[in-house]
């Protein structure tokens, strides 16, 4: 691969990485609106209210960016671009479509895609211990908690389909991806995605952000585009979970006379995804944090633990 071909990729990546999760933002406004009656986002600006999402950059961009007096001021400054980038790095991994339309194949992609994400979580627990405030290191000790109950079931699901296929590569996997897995890995798929949820922290898994009990968790002393930025990796990382989701289980670019248009199927449904994570919002209430708990450890788990005997037990029958 020229230097030329990495440059093209790498633009390509950025271009989506910066495109796709305002476009989910902006989708978000409109299904939340549709379904809650909220004027703005229906009417702001005329048609289809088309100005809110202009308005709300316009506002960030506007307001004063506060470093509380007794903030440690190099990390709660670092603390939003830890929570944004490892979402793009993501991003250059997962495939969109057959052939070279992936930024990088790696081998052992699976680990890697998780890692990297684990990582994206460090921005919260880095902004709510360097804000000098109770309430935001509250939010960054309860995301700490959900990181360590959810991480575990979301590894287990992306295993099962790592060793249905016989390989860690995303791209290796879709090769090597059937129609009747649909049923097969359907447990792995709803634990994978409710894990990936929960770590995004996105309701009704929001525990760390309950405004209502600790203003806003971790980010309670984030102003302007420093804040817009933890939104924009909010959305960046529902971006990555759906379309994880999408290669992962439900066979990315394969889909009926796909052919050169394998891409779209891939867009389809992970943005088919992302219109599910903004009705879940919508339409369930935020657990209690030992609801949470139990869900992960006495629910996920076992659940994820039981997809992994069924993957190796059919693995064998079909050996």
């Amino acid at each position: 691969m020229t230097l030329f071909e990495v440059l093209v990729r790498l633009v390509l990546v950025l271009l989506c990485f910066l495109v796709l999760p305002l476009v989910i933002g902006q989708t978000e406004h409109k299904v939340m609106g549709h379904m809650q009656a909220r004027v703005g986002p229906i009417y702001a600006g005329g048609f289809h209210g088309w100005a809110q999402l202009v308005a709300d950059g316009v506002k960030f961009a506007q307001k004063e960016d506060v470093v509380p007096a007794g903030a440690d001021r190099r990390v709660f400054r670092l603390a939003p671009a830890v929570a944004l980038i490892p979402y793009m790095v993501v991003l250059i991994a997962i495939p969109l479509g057959p052939g070279d339309l992936v930024g990088r194949s790696i081998d052992a992609g699976v680990f890697f895609v998780l890692a990297v994400m684990g990582v994206g979580v460090l921005g919260s627990l880095m902004a709510g211990w360097a804000s000098a405030n109770k309430f935001s290191l509250l939010g960054a000790l309860r995301t700490a908690a959900q990181l360590m109950a959810y991480e575990l079931p979301m590894l287990l699901a992306a295993a099962s389909v790592a060793m249905a296929a016989g390989t860690l590569s995303l791209t290796g996997i879709l090769g090597e991806w059937q129609w009747w897995w649909l049923p097969w890995q359907a447990v792995g798929a709803v634990v994978f995605f409710t894990a990936g949820l929960a770590e995004l922290q996105r309701p009704p898994f929001d525990m760390p952000v309950a405004d209502s009990e600790i203003i806003f968790g971790a980010y309670t002393e984030y102003t302007g585009l420093r804040f817009a930025l933890f939104l924009l990796a909010e959305y960046a990382g529902i971006l990555v979970l759906c379309a994880l989701t999408t290669v992962l289980f439900l066979g990315g670019w394969h889909g009926p006379w796909s052919g050169d248009v394998g891409w779209l199927w891939t867009l389809l449904k992970t943005g088919l995804l992302a219109f599910v994570v903004i009705w879940l919002r919508v339409s369930y209430p935020r657990l209690r944090e030992d609801q949470l708990q139990k869900l992960a450890w006495t629910g996920l788990i076992p659940l994820a633990l039981g997809q992994l005997v069924l993957t190796g037990i059919v693995r064998v029958a079909t050996a």
